[in-house]
């Protein structure tokens, strides 16, 4: 029975080993580079990097929060709401996910370029052009597109698991709409919400084509990680910032998996 395990694994195996294993041990190595662990020293010590890193983190975290207000504002209201158009409506917010970093990049800039839509009519009403998509803002509005469809669609689904007694029972007792919220509707959602935003959240800190498309003056982590490798060709800090971003999300995503099963685990 062992040796039939082994065989049904293998396949798996060679797989994984191939395609994770390995680059991700080439990236180690290429890391290091002349300097050894020098290299992943200087992340922090280099101002620039450093600046980076927070900045990324920050954004993300930035980007995350208001993700997660937007999704569970208008998660809740389809999901307990029946109107014509709805299910036309709950289709088109999960459109973005067909579309890669760079479109979205681009969708910004035909709304908010200088050419864009939005610059033409603040152009018509105020006589004066408002152009966003190659700034902060336009950059922050262009990830929280990208990001709402992949936590909108999680929270749904568990929004339409809640217990509706629970909610009366509180009203019944005297409860505002805020407690309501507060002390039964977030509760219940707070699985699928530490879910998602570690998906948004991950999904944020390494998004490289809607950055890129919009080159936006901030100066994110996979900008430099782009700039470092293809302009300045230094392969080894390239790599050592690569594994950083994803060693850092993927610590982000085991702690909302051990977070979001705490709280099943203790809701059960």
């Amino acid at each position: 029975m062992k040796t039939l395990h082994l065989v049904l694994l293998l396949p798996f195996l060679i797989v994984f080993g191939a395609f994770f294993i390995f680059p991700l041990a080439e990236l180690l190595l290429a890391g290091t580079g002349d300097q050894g662990i020098g290299n992943y020293l200087r992340i922090i010590s280099n101002a620039r990097y450093l600046r980076s890193l927070v900045t990324t983190i920050l954004f993300s975290a930035l980007v995350t929060a208001v993700t997660l207000v937007i999704s569970s504002t208008v998660g809740l209201f389809l999901q307990r709401r029946r109107f014509a158009g709805r299910q036309i409506l709950t289709t088109m917010l999960a459109f973005p996910l067909a579309f890669p970093g760079t479109v979205i990049g681009f969708l910004v800039i035909l709304a908010g370029g200088r050419q864009g839509l939005i610059g033409v009519i603040t152009q018509g009403v105020m006589n004066q052009r408002v152009v966003f998509a190659y700034s902060t803002i336009g950059l922050f509005i262009a990830y929280i597109y990208f990001s709402i469809p992949r936590t909108i669609l999680t929270i749904m689904a568990s929004a339409e698991k809640l217990d509706r007694s629970l909610e009366e029972a509180a009203r019944s007792l005297g409860s505002s709409t805020f407690q309501v919220v507060r002390d039964v509707i977030l509760p219940g959602l707070q699985p699928a919400l530490i879910a998602a935003g570690a998906i948004c959240f991950a999904t944020s800190v390494g998004a490289f084509g809607t950055a890129f498309t919009l080159a936006s003056t901030l100066d994110l982590l996979p900008m430099v990680i782009y700039t470092e490798f293809s302009l300045q060709a230094n392969l080894a800090v390239a790599s050592a910032l690569s594994l950083v971003l994803g060693l850092m999300t993927w610590l982000v995503l085991a702690a909302a998996r051990s977070a979001a099963g705490t709280t099943v685990a203790a809701a059960g």
